[in-house]
């Protein structure tokens, strides 16, 4: 298993955030525009998802690599993108969003589930 930060990663390039995706298992990409106090406000609240998941979270402005914007499908910020082995599992555009509404989003979109519910199973 890896060992996800707890706070998230910055990245600049759609390279960067390949690689990532490549070397962990859940991501969590949020795509962000400076300036914004919705991307600005869901920023602690992705601290908490990366604690309370195994999913390494990454922040990406996509004004740095304007070919992310078509390439996920980034209509507004901030945008969410969660990604299982490589593959793009979940989209979420609705805005801000609190951390068990996150927590629930990484439930529902992946196999491996939270941390809490693996603990509630035992």
């Amino acid at each position: 298993m890896n060992d996800p930060s707890t706070k998230p990663i910055r990245a600049e390039t759609g390279a960067e955030l390949d690689a990532l995706v490549e070397e962990h298992d859940l991501v969590l990409a949020e795509f962000y525009t400076k300036g914004c106090a919705r991307c600005n406000a869901i920023e602690p609240v992705l601290g908490n998802v990366a604690r309370a998941t195994d999913v390494t979270v990454v922040m990406i402005n996509p004004v740095t690599d304007l070919s992310l914007v078509e390439e996920y499908d980034v209509t507004s910020v901030p945008a969410l993108v969660l990604f299982e082995d490589g593959e793009r599992v979940g989209h979420l555009t609705e805005g801000f969003q609190g951390t068990e509404e996150l927590l629930e989003f990484v439930e529902e979109h992946t196999t491996r589930g939270t941390k809490a519910a693996v603990a509630e199973e035992n």
